[in-house]
């Protein structure tokens, strides 16, 4: 089998486990909302989740790991995606907020540095920004 072939499955196969974590973190106050759902099958077009992969996530027990992404801008990236679900609804209650530390803290951020990634992202999200922004903004602040 071709390296590329090896590569191309460990990228699915970490695509599907950040959209599983995405779906989990919407579902984590209880329901999807209708807006919070419109963010999932964007995720799901973007992240090239199939059908059957989509319902299997979408079940109350899905079961795959967050895999930890090798580069620090692909770590943010993967939390930018998070809060983009959960400001769907405009707002992060607290089930929201330990479930993505948890998330922070599985990408390899030290509990110190993954809180104040989240409070600063807190911050940015109460705004509109893009990725770029966002990105520019986590690397300058190095703390």
């Amino acid at each position: 089998m071709p390296i590329l072939d090896l590569y191309g499955h460990s990228e699915k196969r970490s695509n599907l486990a950040h959209f599983a974590a995405i779906a989990s973190l919407a579902a984590v106050d209880g329901e999807i909302n209708q807006k919070e759902q419109k963010v999932i099958d964007r995720f799901a077009v973007k992240l090239d989740i199939s059908g059957a992969e989509y319902k299997e996530v979408m079940k109350k027990e899905n079961k795959y790991p967050i895999e930890a992404p090798y580069t620090s801008e692909k770590r943010l990236e993967r939390l930018y995606d998070l809060f983009n679900i959960i400001y769907a609804d405009h707002d992060i209650d607290e089930g929201e907020y330990k479930m993505l530390k948890r998330y922070a803290l599985a990408l390899g951020y030290s509990p110190a540095k993954a809180e104040k990634i989240i409070k600063r992202s807190i911050i940015l999200f109460r705004g509109k920004f893009d990725f770029e922004d966002y990105l520019y903004m986590m690397k300058r602040r190095k703390e």
